[in-house]
Formats: structure tokens, C-alpha cells, sequence
């Protein structure tokens, strides 16, 4: 059992997948958003900031915290403030190749156990009436980035190299194996002893 500290229902969702029990506690830590870190050392940075400050709000239970970043070309794609910067994230990634990095975290006991998922997605070329289109269902805007691969931008997406579940915005392999090194039981009663096999 522990909390997570996120609201994301994508997050929730994925740890509900592997049978996790755990408990919903959103931080509210600033983001850092600075351009001149490394992606990893950012997504890292948020996640360790987001965790400890709900440990603080309640340290009953390991808190795990989690930041997830897009980025080309050096520069770092976050949600898109309207249907124009949707639209625009959206040209610029069409026809190439991005990451998606994720920070994840896990607090316990006062120690912070922390690691990075970097994954390479691949965009196909799309037409400026296949962006329009696509910002018109909405649902790019509260997604890094501008899209969601788990839902209709599917469509648009050639190929990934890495983990699926990182671009959806938890690493959920490298989550169970942060947590066995932790001592972070993931799955509470039918699942004791997990992690520390």
C-alpha cells in the first residue's frame, strides 16, 4: 500500500492495470520548468519535489511522485495553454522522432529512492486538416506534449521504441523495480512480499 501523489487519471489507471493498492493524495509543489536542465534530471527533479511534499501532508504510508516531459530537439513540450499552441506543438512534432521522459519517485521513511524513463516515439506525417481535426476532440489539451497515445492520436503515431506504459505517463516496470528496491510493497495484502523478492 502506499499514496500516490498525482491526480492524473492515466496514472491511476495504469497502477490500477497492475493490481496496485494505494491511495490518491495530489501535491502541491510547484513544478520546476527550467529549459537549461536535462530532461531525465527535470522529470527526476519534479517527481522527488512532488513526492516529499505530500510526505510531509501525510507520511503514514511510501509516497511514489511522478513528472512526465515530451521534448525535440532540446526544447520541452508541456500541456498546450490553447487549441493554437495544440495545433502548433502538434506541426512540430509530425514527421519525426521525440521522447518522452518520466520522473518517477518514491518517498519512505524519509529516504528518496528516484529514477528516469526516457522513450523514443515516432509521429507520421499529418495534414494541417488531421491536426485541426484532432485539437477539435480536446483531447490534446491537458497532455504533454498535445496528445494522448493511449487514445485517438494512435492514429498518428509510426512506432515507439521503449516503454508504452512511460509515454502514458508511468513507467510501470521500472515503477515495481524502484519499489522492490524501496521495500515498497505495491500490492497490499495479496500481493505481500512482492517487494522484497
Amino acid at each position: 500500500m502506499f499514496i500516490l501523489a498525482s491526480g492524473s487519471p492515466r496514472r491511476r489507471e495504469l497502477l490500477q492495470q497492475i493490481g496496485c493498492e494505494f491511495r490518491v493524495l495530489v501535491s502541491d509543489a510547484e513544478e520546476d520548468a527550467d529549459p537549461g536542465l536535462p530532461p531525465e534530471t527535470l522529470v527526476m527533479k519534479n517527481a522527488r519535489t512532488k513526492a516529499l511534499a505530500v510526505a510531509k501532508m501525510d507520511g503514514s504510508l511510501p509516497v511514489l511522485g511522478a513528472d512526465t516531459a515530451v521534448f525535440l530537439e532540446g526544447q520541452i513540450y508541456g500541456k498546450p495553454v490553447d487549441e493554437e499552441d495544440a495545433r502548433r506543438m502538434l506541426r512540430m512534432l509530425a514527421g519525426k522522432t521525440h521522447q518522452v521522459s518520466t520522473g518517477i519517485a518514491f518517498v519512505k521513511d524519509g529516504e528518496v529512492f528516484s529514477d528516469a524513463v526516457t522513450t523514443d516515439v515516432h509521429f507520421g506525417e499529418m495534414t494541417a486538416e488531421e491536426i485541426d481535426l484532432y485539437v477539435a476532440t480536446r483531447e490534446p489539451m491537458d497532455k504533454a506534449g498535445g496528445y494522448a497515445l493511449q487514445g485517438r492520436a494512435a492514429a498518428f503515431i509510426e512506432g515507439i521504441r521503449g516503454s508504452y506504459s512511460n509515454v502514458v505517463g508511468l513507467p510501470l516496470h521500472a515503477v515495481c523495480l524502484l519499489a522492490r528496491k524501496a521495500g515498497v510493497d505495491l500490492y497490499g495484502n495479496y500481493g505481500e512480499g512482492f517487494a522484497h523478492r
